[in-house]
């Protein structure tokens, strides 16, 4: 048999072996790769038999990574890592250097599209490649340069820098507060109050609001929705209050869609923050970009 230049199992193995260990899930790493669950499983089967190595270990709940594993998984998102982002430079040879970045529709929409326009009169020779989602978590692709976060800080994998932190008051549109004057957060305790909820929603709920704002409630009056653009949008039409952060809602206060609602104004122990890939340095175009998005709080 012909030996491989570089001694490597088969390649197919290699990239299911990294879906698996990368979503610790084999239907999720099926979905990725576009086969079957038996399919992904049958290579790493044969990765195992060709290293002579347990790389998972199988759980009724999912799998987990053996010692070997985990270091087969460092080494294999490393190098995808480094060949991403070579094919990518490769790509864009001869183009304007392109730079992508992940935010949440709510965050694209109310804080960095109405500042994008002073960078790209800067810095015309970068393409800035937007890719917006409410689940940052399950945007797959791993030539991304830079996402914006809002939570502590922590991200596995990732290096967060912070943007800025942010306030969190009560909103409602002028319309909704000439039918229901609210004079007191205990009011607020009975008003109908639209509460966003989502798998990777960790900002503040309407429950904590009024807990640290000092009001008595039991059952709270709520419509949930899946996304903020969309509940601040019921606000703006009078159907309901709304939890607004400063750094999202200062324009449509300054204008008089919305209005605040009552004094109560609590500092949210979360903050924005921009991050990228632990294992791969930013470029020079997606450097560029972070400290534009960082000088934004200054």
């Amino acid at each position: 048999m012909t030996r491989r230049h570089y001694n490597l199992p088969s390649l197919n193995a290699l990239a299911a072996f990294e879906a698996v260990a990368r979503h610790l899930n084999l239907t999720r790493a099926a979905e990725e790769l576009n086969v079957t669950p038996g399919a992904v499983s049958k290579q790493i089967r044969h990765l195992e038999d060709e290293l002579g190595h347990q790389l998972l270990r199988r759980h009724s709940n999912g799998v987990s990574l053996t010692t070997e594993g985990e270091a087969v998984a460092t080494s294999l998102h490393d190098a995808f890592d480094r060949i991403s982002a070579t094919l990518k430079s490769v790509r864009a040879a001869g183009e304007k250097a392109p730079v992508s970045i992940v935010t949440t529709m709510a965050t694209m929409q109310l804080w960095l599209m109405p500042r994008l326009g002073s960078f790209w009169a800067e810095h015309q020779d970068i393409v800035v490649e937007h890719i917006i989602s409410d689940r940052l978590q399950d945007v797959p692709r791993p030539d991304i340069d830079l996402r914006i976060r809002y939570g502590d800080g922590h991200w596995p994998g990732e290096v967060a820098e912070k943007i800025q932190g942010d306030s969190v008051v009560a909103v409602a549109s002028p319309q909704f507060l000439a039918r229901q004057p609210i004079t007191s957060v205990a009011d607020l305790a009975a008003a109908p109050l639209l509460s966003v909820e989502g798998a990777d929603w960790v900002w503040m709920t309407w429950a904590r609001f009024l807990t640290e704002a000092g009001a008595m409630f039991r059952k709270l009056n709520v419509r949930r929705f899946n996304s903020y653009v969309i509940a601040l949008q019921a606000a703006r039409d009078g159907q309901g209050i709304a939890l607004g952060w400063m750094s999202l809602v200062a324009p449509l206060l300054a204008s008089g869609a919305l209005q605040q609602v009552t004094d109560a104004q609590l500092a949210d122990p979360n903050s924005f923050y921009v991050t990228w890939p632990e294992r791969r340095p930013p470029s020079r175009e997606a450097q560029i970009l972070k400290d534009w998005l960082l000088a934004q709080a200054r």
